[in-house]
Protein backbone atom coordinates (compact mmCIF):
# COMPACT_ATOMS: atom_id res chain seq x y z
CA UNK A 1 0.00 0.00 0.00
CA UNK A 2 2.42 2.15 0.82
CA UNK A 3 4.48 1.67 -2.39
CA UNK A 4 1.21 1.92 -4.23
CA UNK A 5 0.36 5.90 -2.42
CA UNK A 6 4.10 7.23 -3.22
CA UNK A 7 4.10 6.19 -7.20
CA UNK A 8 0.65 7.61 -7.40
CA UNK A 9 2.10 10.64 -5.63
CA UNK A 10 5.44 10.41 -8.04
CA UNK A 11 3.45 9.96 -11.23
CA UNK A 12 0.58 12.76 -10.49
CA UNK A 13 3.68 15.14 -9.54
CA UNK A 14 5.83 14.13 -12.95
CA UNK A 15 2.53 14.39 -15.09
CA UNK A 16 0.96 17.79 -13.63
CA UNK A 17 4.76 19.64 -14.05
CA UNK A 18 5.69 18.25 -17.49
CA UNK A 19 2.09 19.54 -18.83
CA UNK A 20 2.91 23.03 -17.29
CA UNK A 21 6.13 22.84 -18.90
CA UNK A 22 4.48 21.92 -22.49
CA UNK A 23 6.26 24.35 -25.40
CA UNK A 24 8.54 25.99 -23.32
CA UNK A 25 11.69 27.56 -24.61
CA UNK A 26 14.69 28.66 -22.14
CA UNK A 27 16.56 32.01 -23.20
CA UNK A 28 20.36 32.22 -22.26
CA UNK A 29 18.82 34.27 -19.56
CA UNK A 30 16.86 32.05 -18.07
CA UNK A 31 19.80 29.46 -18.09
CA UNK A 32 22.07 31.76 -16.28
CA UNK A 33 19.92 32.46 -13.78
CA UNK A 34 18.47 28.86 -13.10
CA UNK A 35 22.71 27.74 -13.31
CA UNK A 36 22.91 30.67 -10.29
CA UNK A 37 19.97 29.27 -8.18
CA UNK A 38 21.00 25.77 -8.85
CA UNK A 39 24.82 26.25 -7.23
CA UNK A 40 23.52 28.12 -4.85
CA UNK A 41 21.14 25.47 -3.55
CA UNK A 42 23.88 23.20 -3.88
CA UNK A 43 26.16 25.00 -1.58
CA UNK A 44 23.54 26.28 0.85
CA UNK A 45 22.56 22.49 1.22
CA UNK A 46 26.28 21.95 2.56
CA UNK A 47 25.81 24.02 5.63
CA UNK A 48 23.14 21.57 7.90
CA UNK A 49 22.08 22.24 11.23
CA UNK A 50 21.94 19.01 13.28
CA UNK A 51 18.98 18.53 15.49
CA UNK A 52 18.52 16.16 18.39
CA UNK A 53 16.86 13.39 16.71
CA UNK A 54 19.16 13.54 13.69
CA UNK A 55 16.83 15.69 11.45
CA UNK A 56 18.82 18.49 9.30
CA UNK A 57 18.28 22.08 8.42
CA UNK A 58 19.65 23.56 6.07
CA UNK A 59 21.01 27.33 5.53
CA UNK A 60 18.19 28.48 3.55
CA UNK A 61 18.65 25.92 0.34
CA UNK A 62 14.89 26.19 -0.29
CA UNK A 63 15.06 29.90 -0.59
CA UNK A 64 17.29 30.28 -4.39
CA UNK A 65 14.79 27.96 -6.55
CA UNK A 66 11.69 29.76 -4.82
CA UNK A 67 13.34 32.98 -6.17
CA UNK A 68 13.99 31.81 -9.15
CA UNK A 69 9.95 31.02 -9.68
CA UNK A 70 8.85 34.34 -7.94
CA UNK A 71 11.03 37.00 -10.04
CA UNK A 72 11.59 34.59 -13.29
CA UNK A 73 9.05 32.43 -13.85
CA UNK A 74 8.09 28.59 -12.48
CA UNK A 75 9.43 26.47 -15.27
CA UNK A 76 12.18 27.60 -15.49
CA UNK A 77 12.41 26.73 -11.82
CA UNK A 78 11.37 23.12 -12.99
CA UNK A 79 14.16 22.91 -14.76
CA UNK A 80 16.30 24.62 -12.40
CA UNK A 81 15.20 21.88 -9.52
CA UNK A 82 15.96 19.07 -11.75
CA UNK A 83 19.82 20.08 -12.44
CA UNK A 84 19.86 20.52 -8.90
CA UNK A 85 18.44 17.13 -8.25
CA UNK A 86 20.95 15.19 -10.65
CA UNK A 87 24.12 17.35 -9.31
CA UNK A 88 22.87 17.11 -5.57
CA UNK A 89 23.09 13.25 -6.19
CA UNK A 90 26.69 13.52 -7.35
CA UNK A 91 27.85 16.24 -4.93
CA UNK A 92 26.22 16.41 -1.96
CA UNK A 93 27.90 13.66 0.45
CA UNK A 94 24.93 13.18 2.76
CA UNK A 95 22.75 12.07 0.02
CA UNK A 96 22.77 7.90 -0.04
CA UNK A 97 21.15 6.09 -2.95
CA UNK A 98 19.25 2.75 -1.50
CA UNK A 99 16.58 1.67 -4.67
CA UNK A 100 16.72 2.89 -7.92
CA UNK A 101 13.18 4.94 -7.63
CA UNK A 102 14.76 7.08 -4.81
CA UNK A 103 16.21 10.03 -7.06
CA UNK A 104 12.50 10.46 -8.73
CA UNK A 105 10.48 10.20 -5.70
CA UNK A 106 13.24 12.17 -3.62
CA UNK A 107 15.85 14.15 -5.20
CA UNK A 108 13.75 15.58 -8.70
CA UNK A 109 10.89 16.28 -6.76
CA UNK A 110 11.98 18.36 -4.07
CA UNK A 111 13.84 20.32 -5.15
CA UNK A 112 11.49 21.54 -8.50
CA UNK A 113 8.34 21.47 -6.50
CA UNK A 114 9.78 24.78 -5.38
CA UNK A 115 9.39 26.34 -8.30
CA UNK A 116 5.27 25.83 -7.76
CA UNK A 117 5.94 28.98 -5.44
CA UNK A 118 4.69 31.38 -8.37
CA UNK A 119 1.37 28.99 -9.27
CA UNK A 120 -0.66 31.29 -8.16
CA UNK A 121 0.89 34.57 -9.25
CA UNK A 122 2.71 37.21 -8.32
CA UNK A 123 0.78 40.54 -7.83
CA UNK A 124 -0.05 39.92 -4.46
CA UNK A 125 1.37 39.03 -1.41
CA UNK A 126 -1.02 36.61 -0.13
CA UNK A 127 -0.64 34.51 -3.94
CA UNK A 128 3.09 34.35 -3.31
CA UNK A 129 2.69 33.04 0.66
CA UNK A 130 -0.34 30.73 -0.76
CA UNK A 131 1.89 29.63 -3.34
CA UNK A 132 5.19 29.15 -1.72
CA UNK A 133 3.43 27.15 1.09
CA UNK A 134 2.26 24.69 -1.81
CA UNK A 135 6.01 24.55 -2.67
CA UNK A 136 7.24 23.74 0.47
CA UNK A 137 4.59 21.33 1.00
CA UNK A 138 5.31 19.82 -2.33
CA UNK A 139 8.73 19.41 -1.57
CA UNK A 140 8.33 18.32 1.84
CA UNK A 141 5.80 15.75 1.09
CA UNK A 142 8.22 14.13 -1.19
CA UNK A 143 11.09 13.55 1.77
CA UNK A 144 8.07 11.83 3.95
CA UNK A 145 7.44 9.93 0.89
CA UNK A 146 11.05 8.92 0.40
CA UNK A 147 11.53 8.46 4.09
CA UNK A 148 8.57 6.04 4.43
CA UNK A 149 9.96 3.96 1.49
CA UNK A 150 13.39 3.79 1.35
CA UNK A 151 14.18 5.03 4.83
CA UNK A 152 12.05 2.82 7.07
CA UNK A 153 14.77 0.86 8.19
CA UNK A 154 15.75 3.97 10.01
CA UNK A 155 12.91 4.11 11.79
CA UNK A 156 13.15 4.64 16.05
CA UNK A 157 11.67 1.90 18.22
CA UNK A 158 8.18 1.91 18.25
CA UNK A 159 7.94 4.27 15.28
CA UNK A 160 5.87 2.78 11.95
CA UNK A 161 8.12 4.03 9.10
CA UNK A 162 4.98 6.33 8.07
CA UNK A 163 4.94 7.80 11.71
CA UNK A 164 9.06 8.01 11.91
CA UNK A 165 9.11 9.62 8.24
CA UNK A 166 6.65 12.18 9.30
CA UNK A 167 8.24 13.35 12.91
CA UNK A 168 11.53 13.52 11.30
CA UNK A 169 11.00 15.25 8.14
CA UNK A 170 8.88 17.90 9.52
CA UNK A 171 11.17 18.48 11.97
CA UNK A 172 14.14 19.18 9.47
CA UNK A 173 12.49 19.65 6.17
CA UNK A 174 9.29 20.96 7.22
CA UNK A 175 10.91 23.57 10.23
CA UNK A 176 13.09 24.44 7.32
CA UNK A 177 10.08 25.38 5.00
CA UNK A 178 8.02 27.14 7.67
CA UNK A 179 11.10 29.63 8.27
CA UNK A 180 11.46 30.15 4.52
CA UNK A 181 8.21 30.84 3.81
CA UNK A 182 8.21 33.50 6.79
CA UNK A 183 11.55 35.19 4.99
CA UNK A 184 9.51 34.88 1.50
CA UNK A 185 6.71 36.67 3.01
CA UNK A 186 8.35 39.96 4.11
CA UNK A 187 10.68 39.90 1.01
CA UNK A 188 10.12 42.83 -1.35
CA UNK A 189 9.45 40.11 -4.16
CA UNK A 190 7.98 43.21 -6.96
CA UNK A 191 10.58 45.22 -6.45
CA UNK A 192 13.25 42.53 -6.82
CA UNK A 193 11.07 41.33 -9.88
CA UNK A 194 11.36 44.66 -11.47
CA UNK A 195 14.92 44.71 -10.82
CA UNK A 196 15.88 42.16 -12.83
CA UNK A 197 13.85 42.58 -15.68
CA UNK A 198 15.11 45.96 -15.92
CA UNK A 199 18.58 45.34 -15.18
CA UNK A 200 18.82 42.12 -16.95
CA UNK A 201 19.23 42.01 -21.15
CA UNK A 202 16.42 39.98 -22.50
Amino acid sequence: MTDLIVAAFTLCYFAVTLFLCRGMRLSARDICLAGLMSAATLVLRCFLITLPNGSHISLGAMLPILLLSLLVNARVAFCAGWVTGLLAMLLLPDWQPVHWAQPFVEQLICFSALGYASVFGTDRRWKIILGTTLAVALSVTSHIMAGAVFFAQYAWDGYGPWAYSIVANLSGHGTEGLLTIILVSVLPVRRLEKSIKAGVPQ
